[in-house]
C-alpha cells in the first residue's frame, strides 16, 4: 500500500523584517525574486516584466521594502537600468541561502515525522 504522505512536501516561506516597524513590507519571496531579476537583467523594469508585474508596482514594492528595512536595496540609474547595492546583494545572498537551508530542513523534518 502506498504511503498517503508520499506525494506531500513541507513548504516554508522565509521573510526578513525589521522588528518594531509598523509595515506590511518585508523581504520575502516576491522581493527576493525582484532583486534576483535585477541582478540577472540589470533592470527593475525587466525583472518586473519577467514576473508579469507592472513596473510601477515593482517600483512601489521596492521603495516600501527599502523604507521598512531602513536600507537601500537598488541603485537606480534611470534609463541605464538598476543594480543591487552592496547591502542588497548581501541580503539577497543571505535570504537565498537561508531559504535553501530551511527548505531542506523542513523537508527532512517532515519526512522524519511522517515515517
Amino acid at each position: 500500500m502506498e504511503n498517503a504522505f508520499e506525494s506531500l512536501e513541507a513548504s516554508v516561506k522565509v521573510t526578513i523584517v525589521k522588528p518594531g516597524i509598523e509595515s506590511n513590507s518585508m523581504f520575502g519571496p516576491g522581493v527576493a525574486a525582484l532583486c534576483k531579476g535585477v541582478r540577472d537583467s540589470g533592470s527593475l523594469y525587466a525583472a518586473a516584466r519577467s514576473m508579469g508585474m507592472a513596473y510601477s508596482k515593482a517600483w512601489r514594492i521596492m521603495k516600501d521594502t527599502e523604507a521598512a528595512l531602513g536600507m537601500q536595496l537598488l541603485n537606480r540609474n534611470g534609463a541605464h537600468g538598476s543594480d543591487l547595492t552592496k547591502e542588497g546583494n548581501q541580503l539577497l545572498d543571505a535570504y537565498l541561502a537561508l531559504s535553501d537551508r530551511i527548505a531542506k530542513d523542513a523537508h527532512d523534518q517532515f519526512r522524519s515525522l511522517i515515517g
